[in-house]
């Protein structure tokens, strides 16, 4: 096996003992994102020779005996949403596209004190808007396992890129599914924390409330690793959570007694694919094997997940997305040509020629705010932006978006319930496998359903995993999701380490031409 192909784990164990060097590592991804990339498109900026000084210096002090970090040596990926000092930050879209941060995320920072290698930056919808990475104002991403369809989304390039062997960790995020919806269909593990449990200082809003910063890797472990590196208070961050952080590399692969898993009712019904049902329900007989109890469970009010994700998300994304005005920074619209434009209609008001007075014309300043955005944003960032303006606006605050509020107060409360009697909430990750590119672009909501049985994790603030279960019969991965209680994230990884070290679907990569 290539080294690009080993778990993040066992890498870390080669690079302590000293069978490989961060420079060979570095190398070894560099060659495979060289080969790979120009077909999987996953990064939008990388920084090899960057990488290379940093993985030499890490290297040297290992030799030296001098102490290093917890990853010290290992190359990540990070998702183009998280501010990176002094390297572009675009979050795939074009008002963007030249914004350099003066300034670290916590996560990033805490990367960087872990000795991790930053390879790059990876592709994504654009603002984390979208389930296939299709959004993105540069380029799509395509799927390693068959790239004639999505790797998912908005994690798409988090996701992509692991799957086809050119990093062994990345950094995605999570709104409504976008670490876990693209872990399914690349065919790797993908960990959402509970709200608060990672820092988001230095995260590019979407929707604030929802957003989770999370690890991506092949295995359990790997996730295990990566969030005890990123994980913990940040007094930067008013929503994040003052509690110890577990020893989450330390405790994975301790065993689960008297393990009890609720099966999600309302998950296994009308528009659920005929071959995930069957693999998620072989998983599940898996765990029986492993001496869990699994019972039914109800969440009766996931049905209106989406309808709720769909106020929620965007009321928070039009106040977030307010400030990219060509004001501050960012883009900005041609202004000789927009006053230009101005002026021309402000001459044909004043001849009566244009079919408008001349007190309806936007004030320069109107102008450049309403040209920005209109050539700065894409087609999936507008629709959202307008849906949450009208729900936000006065005569339907009440009715919508108060109401959607409510709404997720009771699925957070059919969660509660479920966990007094179950340790877990078990089904599949998404309702169908990875669909082709451009198959659901020109019809929203059946895009908006792909993240049917995730949304409602980020509606009540936990955890929630996805690791390989399956393939199809035409060989595209199915993805297992396992919830937990808030903050239980310790418990919840040992048990999707329980059920890999009894199967082999995340030691599966895709076949290469």
């Amino acid at each position: 096996m290539s080294l690009a192909d080993c778990s993040a784990a066992e890498l870390l164990r080669d690079l302590a003992a000293r069978k490989v060097s961060s420079v060979e590592l570095v190398n070894a991804y560099a060659e495979r994102i060289c080969a790979r990339d120009g077909e999987v498109k996953a990064f939008l900026h990388l920084d090899i020779d960057a990488a290379l000084a940093r993985a030499k210096e890490i290297d040297e002090r290992r030799a030296s005996g001098q102490p290093v970090g917890k990853l010290a040596g290992l190359p990540v990926a990070i998702k183009d949403v998280l501010c990176t000092a002094g390297v572009k930050t675009t979050c795939a879209s074009k008002i963007l596209q030249n914004f350099v941060p003066p300034y670290d995320a916590t996560v990033v920072e805490k990367l960087k004190a872990a000795d991790a290698v930053l390879l790059g930056k990876t592709n994504m919808d654009e603002f984390a808007m979208g389930g296939s990475t299709e959004n993105s104002a540069y380029f799509q991403t395509t799927n390693p396992w068959d790239v004639t369809r999505v790797p998912g989304g908005s994690s798409g390039g988090a996701a992509a890129c692991l799957a086809a062997g050119m990093a062994p960790l990345s950094i995605g995020t999570d709104t409504g599914g976008s670490i876990r919806q693209p872990a399914a269909f690349c065919g790797v593990s993908g960990l959402k924390p509970t709200y608060g449990r990672v820092s988001r200082y230095g995260l590019v809003a979407f929707a604030s409330s929802l957003d989770q910063i999370g690890p991506m890797g092949h295995t359990a472990e790997d996730c295990a690793i990566l969030l005890e590196a990123i994980a913990g208070h940040d007094p930067r961050d008013s929503t994040s959570a003052n509690l110890p952080v577990p020893e989450y590399s330390q405790s994975f692969n301790q065993p689960l007694q008297g393990l009890k898993l609720g099966l999600v009712r309302e998950h296994f019904g009308l528009g659920l694919d005929g071959e995930i049902e069957a693999a998620v329900r072989e998983a599940v007989k898996v765990y029986e094997s492993l001496g869990a109890t699994v019972k039914d469970v109800s969440l009766p009010h996931s049905k209106y997940g989406i309808a709720t994700y769909y106020i929620i998300a965007p009321s928070e994304a039009s106040s977030n997305l307010a400030r990219y005005d060509g004001v501050h920074y960012g883009y900005r619209t041609d202004e000789k040509q927009m006053l230009e434009e101005l002026l021309a209609e402000q001459k044909q008001a004043e001849a009566g020629g244009s079919g408008k007075e001349l007190a309806d014309l936007d004030t320069p300043l109107i102008r450049l705010y309403r040209k920005t955005r209109a050539e700065g944003f894409g087609p999936e960032v507008k629709r959202r932006i307008m849906l949450g303006t009208y729900t936000l606006s006065a005569g339907y605050y009440d009715a919508y978006y108060v109401k959607a509020l409510k709404v997720r107060r009771l699925i957070r409360g059919d969660y509660d319930q479920a966990f007094e009697e179950v340790d877990f909430v078990v089904g599949p990750t998404t309702p169908n496998p990875a669909f082709k590119l451009g198959e659901k672009t020109d019809d929203p909501l059946s895009m908006y359903l792909e993240d049917l049985y995730t949304v409602p994790t980020n509606l009540a603030g936990i955890g929630g995993m996805s690791i390989p279960c399956g393939l199809t019969k035409g060989g595209l991965p199915i993805g297992l999701q396992l919830q937990c209680r808030a903050f239980d994230e310790e418990r919840l990884l040992q048990a999707a380490a329980m059920f890999q070290r009894a199967t082999d679907w995340h030691l599966k990569r895709p076949t290469r031409s």
